[in-house]
C-alpha cells in the first residue's frame, strides 16, 4: 500500500534513514506501487509491495550510503 507520510513508513526505514532519505524512499515506493500494478501477477499486492520496497531502497542508495557505523549519509 502507498505511504502518505514519513510516520507511515516501516520502522526499519524510519529508524535508519534521515528525513530527506525517507522522502526519497516514500516517493520511490509510491511511484513503483503505481507503476507495477499488474492484474495478471499471481503474487498480487504482496509481490507488488516487495518490488516497490526494492525500488525505494535502490532510489535511496543512489543519493545515500551507509557508513561503517551503520549510519546513512548523503553521498558527496
Amino acid at each position: 500500500m502507498p505511504y502518505d507520510s514519513h510516520k507511515d513508513l516501516p520502522d526499519t526505514v524510519q529508524n535508519v534513514l534521515p528525513p530527506k532519505a525517507q522522502s526519497i524512499y516514500l516517493a520511490a515506493f509510491n511511484s513503483a506501487w503505481d507503476e507495477y500494478k499488474d492484474p495478471d501477477d499471481r503474487r498480487g499486492d504482496q509481490g507488488r509491495e516487495e518490488v516497490a520496497h526494492k525500488v525505494a531502497w535502490s532510489a535511496v542508495k543512489q543519493k545515500y550510503q551507509k557508513n561503517d557505523n551503520g549510519l546513512w549519509l548523503k553521498k558527496v
